[in-house]
């Protein structure tokens, strides 16, 4: 009896050693209520699922086994199977490639491992989450039902959390996530709703800022709003984009030298612009301009490496 309330006290400051993985027993899913003295470490854990066993080789073939199994590495996103499986036919690659492109593999699992305990509890649904390999990707929760979104904005499924581990807790997903390849510019030419919105930004010479490291957050019109612009005005698209200035005037006012997810702007709060002069969002995702004209966010929170894009459906004007 004695070495068995020794050995569990021993358990008890282990874990407490590994940032208090602990509190986390009770919060639900995959194993809260596992016995203490069975609890393993995070690669360990793991390695205990069949459904998880690709996950374990790419750790394995990229070389990260210990940063899974340490200090420091206290939550795990892991793919199941069917994730990776999907992921190889997506990419169009075989596993025994990707596993051979570590550099590449690395990066992909880094992007699944945060350097800190997060529970379901915990997640800040709607704002950004930065696992240890950089980039940043959201987790949104609704009915009870979490869905991420990664750095290319595909969207999956968290289907069991809080499975404890000594050294922190392992969630699992039904997608492989992907770190961000295309910064804002790169993005905004993909999408054919902001072509003039595009073409406004390389007449302004607005191109290689926003493709910098930032961050940057970009309040993208689209074309429709650009059309209400001009009529507006009462000018024509040539005219406008032939006018360097104003357009680098009303550009830079669409943009925050902050990388900020819609969750996370404080609501009626003046937000500075890259071109000097604020705006304002309200609780319903509408900006007001400083002429007081109102637009409205069509499509939040697009991920880029150096930022984020929202869609707004009308164009910003400074005083």
């Amino acid at each position: 009896m004695q070495s068995t309330v020794l050995r569990r006290r021993q358990l008890i400051l282990g874990a407490a050693a590994f940032g208090g993985a602990l509190v986390l027993q009770g919060c639900g899913g995959g194993g809260g209520g596992a016995d203490l003295d069975d609890r393993k470490n995070l690669y360990d854990l793991a390695s205990a699922k069949p459904e998880l066993s690709v996950f374990i080789e790419a750790v394995n073939a990229a070389g990260l086994r210990e940063t899974v199994e340490n200090q420091g590495s206290n939550t795990v996103f892991a793919p199941t199977n069917d994730a990776f499986n999907a992921l190889f036919a997506e990419l169009g690659t075989t596993k025994q490639a990707l596993f051979a492109d570590t550099a590449t593999l690395t990066a992909v699992l880094k992007f699944h491992i945060l350097g800190k305990v997060m529970s379901r509890d915990t997640i800040p649904e709607g704002k950004a989450i930065e696992p240890i390999g950089g980039g940043f990707f959201k987790i949104d929760g609704l009915n009870n039902v979490y869905t991420f979104t990664d750095g290319r904005n595909r969207n999956g499924t968290v289907i069991s959390f809080d499975s404890l581990a000594l050294n922190g807790v392992l969630h699992t997903l039904d997608r492989v996530m992907l770190p961000a390849n295309r910064n804002i510019v790169q993005t905004a030419a993909t999408k054919p709703e902001l072509a003039t919105l595009v073409a406004a930004l390389t007449a302004a010479g607005l191109n290689d800022t926003l493709s910098g490291a930032g961050p940057f957050t970009l309040f993208a019109p689209s074309n429709d709003a650009f059309a209400s612009l001009l009529a507006e005005l009462g000018v024509t698209q040539a005219a406008l984009l032939a006018d360097t200035t104003q357009l680098r005037n009303i550009l830079t006012y669409h943009v925050l030298q902050s990388r900020k997810l819609v969750d996370e702007i404080e609501t009626d709060s003046a937000q500075t612009t890259l071109q000097g002069a604020n705006f304002r969002l309200n609780s319903n995702d509408q900006i007001t301009d400083t002429r007081g004209r109102m637009a409205n966010i069509t499509t939040a929170d697009i991920i880029n490496t150096n930022g984020v894009i929202h869609i707004i459906d009308k164009v910003l004007l400074p005083a």
